[in-house]
C-alpha cells in the first residue's frame, strides 16, 4: 500500500464522518490508557464518533503520524480537523473549549 493511498483513506474517513477517532484498539475495548481516555471524554459528552484501530494495519498507524505530523495516537478529527491527542483532548474537556469546539461545528447538541 503506498502513502498516497493511505493519506487518501485518511481524508476520506475524516471527511466522511463528522468526529473520527484514530486509536489503539475499538471503542468497546480499548488496547492503551490514551485511547481509553479520548473514548471516556467523548462518550461522557454523548457524541458518537467512528473509531479507527491502527493496530490491525500498521501502515495507517504510520501514515495517520505522518498525515498530521503528530506522533502518537490517539488522534481525533472533528470535521476533518485535527484537534489533537490524548492530554489536549482532557485538556479542552476540562476546559469547556472542546464541548464549544463540538458545538460550533454541529456535532454536539447544546
Amino acid at each position: 500500500m503506498t502513502g498516497t493511498t493511505v493519506n487518501d483513506r485518511i481524508t476520506q474517513e475524516i471527511t466522511e464522518n463528522p468526529v473520527v477517532l484514530y486509536m489503539k484498539g475499538t471503542p468497546m475495548f480499548p488496547q492503551c490508557g490514551f485511547s481509553a481516555a479520548v473514548v471516556q471524554v467523548l462518550s461522557d459528552l454523548g457524541v458518537k464518533f467512528k473509531g479507527i484501530d491502527v493496530t490491525v494495519d500498521p501502515s495507517l498507524r504510520e501514515g495517520i503520524k505522518q498525515f498530521t505530523n503528530w506522533p502518537t495516537i490517539p488522534q481525533l478529527y472533528v470535521k476533518g480537523e485535527f484537534v489533537g491527542g490524548c492530554d489536549i483532548v482532557r485538556e479542552m474537556a476540562a476546559s469547556g473549549e472542546l464541548q464549544t469546539m463540538l458545538r460550533d461545528k454541529g456535532v454536539m447538541g447544546a
